[in-house]
């Protein structure tokens, strides 16, 4: 490992709890460090990849164009002001000796020597080694995958406008979704309710024409809203002309050919991964106990198993669940940011000399959005559908999000959606810029897309 030197972790005697990931865990943590902890008492320093969180409930309506995007991001800097952030990469945890080795965004990696440490490292997508899909597909995890997502399918439904072959017809009015979790149905859901919406001002493309495919390898959707209702999604989708395939797998999306496991094959342009997660795998680049399952094992009070000032929370660990002897709490946003309000109270808690408490908390049940003004949710045992649901989703989610500033611009944004028609303006270019510049220099004209 090449190195530059050792940063200090602490300044004098204070100590350096050090917070790795930005998340939702990372972030309220740190907010509740800040709010606990006594002037000079701890410095805390939060180390991520990105400057900013990512309220990913709300990725769905930003692809559709619901909500800004930059208005599903919280800045860690702003937020966190009392807070030390490194935007990097943490690439391995010595916690024998308090070591942590971040890697810049640019420059050589160097150690970072702490006191306490919090693994909030969250998941990433858990992928499969099918042909075709690390070149073809994208993923659904960040504010910048659903607007590539987006500008995607906008400009998919530009180049079918004026397109004569049928097989580049079929290629971008062909849009597959892999994964009948949250992500993927909110997906699927708000993407169609935007193409649909979009064929309003089309001469030579109609909502008929448009092809949306829902693949997932189990035999139903949504687990987490109960089975009931799962069902119910499923004819709701279906009924919008969504192609629901269950207890299919992708086989191949080679060049954009997609072949699945029941033997249909399309053409698509737009094949979308939100088939599961998995812990991030910095975890097995530690020293820490890992379960089977690559996650960190914790105790109830999100204490490290075994281990003195570590400390975990959120989808990267296996937190028992005492309100369901035995199992484990569920990678959601709606344990993480409970877990963190409970974890930065414990830390400061152990560092003046009490007990941590142990984490409990009843699942309050789930909500989806299907779409502007269509939803499913199960609240407390009560299945809740249409309006409601959707009313019910958005209403959690904007008291959920982080920051007053943010619920008030996602709450503009919101009316503003509702005032006046959708922005239907595709900014593909946006993600190669200097494409046309470039070819320019060349004296070359410009390249198509892909």
């Amino acid at each position: 490992m090449s190195t530059e030197g050792t940063v200090s972790s602490t300044t004098g005697t204070v100590p350096r709890i050090l917070v790795v990931g930005g998340g939702y865990v990372g972030l309220y943590t740190a907010l509740r460090l800040r709010r606990k902890l006594q002037r000079g008492e701890a410095t805390v320093t939060v180390v991520d990849p990105r400057s900013y969180m990512t309220y990913q409930p709300f990725l769905p309506e930003a692809s559709a164009g619901s909500i800004q995007p930059r208005h599903t991001v919280v800045p860690l800097r702003q937020t966190l002001t009392d807070a030390e952030v490194v935007t990097g990469w943490v690439t391995r945890v010595e916690h024998a000796r308090k070591v942590a080795t971040v890697q810049p965004l640019e420059g050589e990696p160097y150690e970072l020597s702490y006191d306490v440490l919090v693994m909030a490292v969250g998941s990433v997508a858990r992928t499969l080694p099918i042909p075709g899909l690390a070149e073809w597909a994208s993923g659904f995890k960040n504010v910048e995958e659903a607007i590539a997502l987006r500008n995607r399918v906008l400009e998919c439904l530009d180049i079918a406008e004026s397109a004569t072959d049928p097989e580049i017809r079929e290629r971008n009015l062909t849009f597959v979704f892999v994964g009948g979790g949250y992500a993927g149905v909110e997906a699927v859901a708000e993407t169609e309710d935007l193409a649909r919406y979009a064929t309003r001002y089309l001469r030579n493309v109609s909502a008929s024409d448009l092809r949306f495919v829902l693949v997932e390898a189990t035999g139903r959707i949504l687990p987490e809203v109960g089975e009931d209702m799962g069902r119910w999604t499923v004819e709701q989708l279906r009924e919008r002309g969504i192609d629901i395939r269950l207890q299919t797998r992708l086989e191949s999306t080679v060049d954009g050919h997609v072949v699945l496991s029941d033997g249909a094959t399309m053409l698509a342009d737009t094949v979308v991964w939100t088939a599961g997660v998995r812990p991030n795998p910095l975890l097995a680049e530690t020293d820490l106990p890992l379960d089977e399952r690559g996650r960190l094992v914790c105790r109830a009070d999100l204490r490290v198993e075994g281990v003195e000032d570590a400390w975990g929370a959120g989808d990267c660990t296996a937190v028992p669940d005492l309100t369901d002897p035995g199992a484990y709490c569920s990678p959601s946003a709606q344990h993480a940011v409970r877990q963190a309000k409970t974890l930065g109270d414990n830390i400061v808690a152990v560092m003046r000399g009490f007990e941590p408490a142990d984490y409990a908390h009843h699942h309050n049940g789930s909500v989806a959005s299907l779409g502007l003004y269509k939803g499913v949710a199960q609240v407390y045992g009560v299945k809740i559908k249409g309006f409601p649901a959707w009313w019910l989703h958005r209403t959690y989610h904007v008291s959920k999000v982080p920051t007053t500033r943010r619920k008030v611009q996602v709450l503009t944004d919101w009316t503003i959606a509702f005032l006046f028609k959708r922005d239907l303006t595709s900014l593909w270019s946006m993600h190669e810029p200097s494409r046309e510049f470039a070819a320019n220099a060349k004296g070359e004209p410009p390249a198509g897309r892909r």
